[in-house]
């Protein structure tokens, strides 16, 4: 569940959305059947609101899109990638806490 700041990354359109982008970009990989992917989701949606015009945060179906998921090694759910000038920059996964992922993305700005 996304909320209106909160993007969605697929295969078709993260060329164009990600890789490209002035901002930094937060992508959280997840997946529908994933507590923790869960559990995190509305904090992912706090954060993107947040961080609506320094950074940009969405979410990518790691089943529904396997290729971008393969192509960055995501090995566990969910993982968090960020992304600047077209390359990942930092990856954590597992669940972080409010504190901790406002941190970690103000490392990146």
């Amino acid at each position: 569940m996304a909320d209106q700041n909160t993007l969605t990354f697929t295969d078709a359109n993260f060329d164009t959305d990600v890789l490209p982008s002035d901002l930094p970009v937060l992508v959280d990989v997840w997946s529908e059947g994933c507590g923790a992917c869960r559990q995190l989701a509305p904090l992912i949606n706090v954060v993107a609101s947040e961080y609506a015009g320094k950074a940009k945060v969405g979410k990518l179906d790691a089943l529904s899109n396997l290729n971008l998921a393969m192509q960055y090694q995501v090995r566990a759910l969910p993982t968090l990638l960020i992304f600047k000038a077209g390359s990942v920059v930092s990856q954590r996964t597992g669940v972080l806490d409010k504190e901790a992922l406002r941190k970690w993305i103000d490392s990146h700005l």
